[in-house]
């Protein structure tokens, strides 16, 4: 079994420093029947690969063999891919070889665990159903997933292929110990032949090693099903993982957030900020919230545009679905939240039950994440983000521009998020706290401004930026929004 790890970082040996593995020499650890082995293929400035050879001892696995007497065909102990196709021994072997790496510690360079770097795997033989069955475990996570089928027999092609397929995988930007976890989850969800026993102990380890993205994931009762294999784990640990949607994380780094991660709702929920009318005679019963101008704001950009596909991305419990579904030019909407609580909410607050079936059919609700490439983004006029990156660590952002600019790439993307400098005009805040307990930062106008300027150039949009809400002469609107074109 070989399993191999590129980065073109700048420098690329970090990889060595992150694998805890000198790329000058050969290191092993024994494993269950067999030896791991780490070495460096290449190791430039350029670029590094570490492989992880995995050599098991075959007639260890016959002398150990724990099945029951007539477990098989007569010559199956002899006769099978164990020593070879990657499975839960490779599996085993990631944690053991790169347990501190993938624990997301390194001594000698601690802020190298954090950073984002472009990764490429290479796994050879990986037993699987289908590449569409590869597909749909890795492509979810971000990654961009390439499969060579390889044929039962090259010399008889008439045989077809085989169940075995070298995956590659490849990442822009993505910590090393995300991308040794994903591995460590979904290679034993494709092998049907554990090698170990599975009890509570391997829940436990679903459960800690998947609590952070697992939820997410389009496929995650199929991951889970797989993983533990009987009903009496299985279900268990799925309502444990569904249970962390009410704690959702910001992305794969194991950050736990509190219910309103991701959703504008949760934002609004909390957000005591009153905004008072241009006509300061008005009483103060007539005060308008900063949410709702947001919102109107932006149904009346998307009705202006035309648009007729329509994303809500961190819909929460659904405010905004509710004013695009009154304009007759949109034929569909897609509300997306991570948080699975916040779209049961909009489910009732919708009252999608007794919506008649012409209304039904133009909006889909579902959960996912934008920190995660999804396929389901694809294909849409506009998409709306409304008070959301705030809320995502700023070294996440690189993650969120490549799902929505670089992959699922609307026509328009409406963006908002408060504006820094307006803070000083509210009473209750402190010089330096933010408008929410979940913001990761808050940005003046001019560093909103510079990022979407960036974002725009790197993915060929045009950006204009434009306040929102009603405007102070020395510090601007509450609120701002930048306006993402695509470029024809």
């Amino acid at each position: 079994m070989l399993l191999t790890i590129s980065t073109t970082h700048q420098p690329a040996t970090d990889l060595g420093y992150l694998l805890h593995k000198n790329p000058a020499r050969l290191q092993s650890v024994d494993i269950a029947y067999g030896q791991a082995h780490v070495f460096y293929p290449e190791a430039s400035a350029t670029r590094c690969t570490a492989a992880l050879l995995l050599d098991i001892d075959t007639v260890a696995l016959v002398r150990n063999h724990r099945g029951p007497a007539g477990e098989g065909f007569a010559l199956e102990q002899y006769v099978n891919d164990r020593p070879y196709a990657a499975s839960s021994f490779l599996s085993t072997a990631l944690v053991k070889a790169f347990n501190t790496a993938m624990n997301g510690t390194c001594k000698d360079r601690p802020e190298l665990p954090e950073t984002l770097l472009p990764l490429e795997v290479t796994v050879a033989a990986l037993p699987a159903s289908s590449a569409e069955q590869l597909h749909r475990l890795f492509a979810p996570l971000g990654y961009a997933v390439e499969t060579d089928a390889h044929p039962l027999d090259p010399t008889v092609p008439e045989w077809g292929e085989s169940r075995y397929y070298t995956l590659r995988l490849r990442h822009a930007g993505c910590r090393l110990r995300d991308l040794l976890t994903h591995l460590y989850v979904l290679i034993p969800v494709l092998d049907n032949d554990k090698h170990y026993w599975i009890g509570p102990a391997e829940a436990e380890k679903l459960l800690h090693r998947g609590a952070d993205w697992l939820p997410q994931h389009p496929d995650r009762e199929f991951i889970t099903r797989r993983y533990l294999r009987f009903a009496e784990y299985v279900n268990p640990t799925l309502k444990r993982l569904l249970a962390t949607e009410g704690a959702a994380t910001d992305d794969a780094a194991g950050v736990v957030l509190p219910a309103a991660e991701i959703t504008a709702a949760a934002d609004e929920a909390n957000e005591t900020e009153q905004v008072v009318p241009a006509s300061t005679t008005e009483p103060v019963a007539e005060k308008q919230k900063l949410h709702d101008l947001r919102l109107a704001r932006i149904a009346e950009e998307i009705r202006r545009v035309g648009a007729k596909r329509v994303l809500d991305l961190g819909c929460g419990e659904g405010k905004l679905v509710r004013q695009l579904l009154q304009q007759p030019q949109i034929e569909f909407i897609l509300g997306m939240d991570v948080s699975y609580q916040e779209l049961l909410r909009a489910q009732d607050r919708l009252h999608l039950a007794e919506m008649p079936p012409r209304q039904r059919e133009r909006l889909t609700l579902v959960q996912g994440s934008l920190l995660y490439h999804d396929p389901r983004l694809a294909g849409y006029d506009a998409a709306a983000v409304v008070e959301v990156i705030e809320h995502l660590d700023e070294g996440r952002l690189a993650a969120f521009e490549l799902v929505l600019f670089a992959r699922a790439r609307p026509g328009v993307v409406f963006l908002t998020t408060p504006n820094a400098t307006y803070n000083q005009k509210f009473e209750k805040l402190s010089a330096g706290q933010f408008r929410h307990s979940d913001h990761r930062f808050e940005w003046t106008e001019q560093e909103f401004t510079a990022w979407a300027t960036a974002v725009a150039e790197r993915h060929g949009y045009r950006v204009r930026v434009e306040p929102l809400g009603p405007e102070d002469a020395q510090v601007g609107a509450p609120s701002q929004m930048a306006v993402f074109e695509r470029a024809v």
